[in-house]
């Protein structure tokens, strides 16, 4: 009897330990993937975290995808992605806020042996790959839409996005690149971090500084800040006078241009589900390349009709 309920004993330890084994396995054979978004104050990176995010949930089961939000801050993001270093994540996503801020951690994470995929804001230093539109392509479409626009001749107040952010240096190169050997002037510019409550309050000084048939165009790098831009006008009675020009495919920004409010907005790729599936690929040991290009596109009054409704 004894002797029985050993074994019993001992089959009922081993089932144990193969169970808990094969568990481990599974652990073992989890991708983990780290995300470090910069922040999440604005529509279009929500739309980023939220479209790898449902891809993942769907469609990669043997994926952990683990999200951290910088906060608009870049100390926070960098201590986001030590934590995500020494979690030892198989392949570390990041858009990061700033270049000159992220680059040293993610050499860290390199160093580390963990892949690296920048999405839409680079870094400076070689990554794995990075994924995203051209933004100095898309700053000079704007600056020839306004040249065109404005028949040649005009005075343009700038709206930036957030200071050292690549896609900011890169859309206002392009810009001027746009409108060189044009008579379009910018006559004011300021860094408004890609959120429409700052351009909106930056929009109102530019209206006391400069009277009716000053201003002719506005070039923000981001709709959230054109529909800020809008928002003054409208209050001051002045956007009848001025044409506006944004970036990214807002949705409300779609409806804007229906409005006849904005007068374009060139669309840029929120890199979901890009972002994961190739994040996904080089865990699992595929090669990929060092870039990968999310074309963009113009969306005006010509074809705003077959745009509505696809916009985050």
């Amino acid at each position: 009897m004894t002797s029985k309920l050993k074994k019993i004993g001992l089959g009922i330890a081993g089932a144990v330990a193969l169970s808990a084994a094969a568990n481990l396995a599974v652990a073992d054979d989890k991708v983990v993937i780290g995300f470090s978004q910069g922040t999440m104050n604005h529509p279009w990176r929500v739309a980023m975290v939220e479209g790898n995010r449902k891809y993942t949930e769907e469609n990669l089961k043997d994926v952990e995808l683990v999200v951290t939000d910088g906060q608009n801050d870049s100390g926070k993001q960098v201590t986001d992605v030590e934590s995500l270093i020494a979690r030892g994540v198989d392949v570390l996503m990041i858009s990061p806020l700033t270049s000159d801020a992220l680059t040293p951690v993610v050499q860290d994470a390199l160093d580390a042996g963990i892949k690296v995929v920048t999405l839409d804001r680079k870094v400076n230093i070689p990554v794995t790959t990075h994924v995203g539109a051209l933004n100095r392509p898309i700053g000079e479409q704007a600056g020839k839409f306004l040249v065109e626009a404005l028949d040649n001749t005009g005075n343009v107040i700038e709206i930036q996005g957030t200071p050292g952010a690549s896609a900011t240096v890169d859309r206002n190169l392009g810009f001027l690149d746009g409108i060189e050997g044009s008579g379009l002037e910018i006559i004011a510019t300021q860094h408004a971090d890609y959120l429409r409550e700052n351009a909106l309050k930056f929009m109102e000084d530019q209206l006391q500084r400069f009277g009716p048939g000053e201003i002719q165009a506005v070039y923000a790098h981001n709709d959230e800040m054109a529909l800020g831009a809008i928002q003054a006008l409208e209050a001051a009675d002045r956007l009848d006078e001025v044409t506006v020009v944004g970036v990214d495919g807002q949705e409300n920004a779609f409806e804007a241009i229906k409005a006849g409010k904005l007068a374009a907005t060139f669309t840029y790729p929120y890199v979901a589900p890009e972002g994961v599936q190739i994040a996904y690929n080089i865990a699992k040991g595929e090669t990929v390349d060092a870039e990968v290009v999310l074309p963009g596109k113009q969306v005006d009054a010509s074809n705003i009709d077959e745009m509505l409704g696809t916009g985050f």
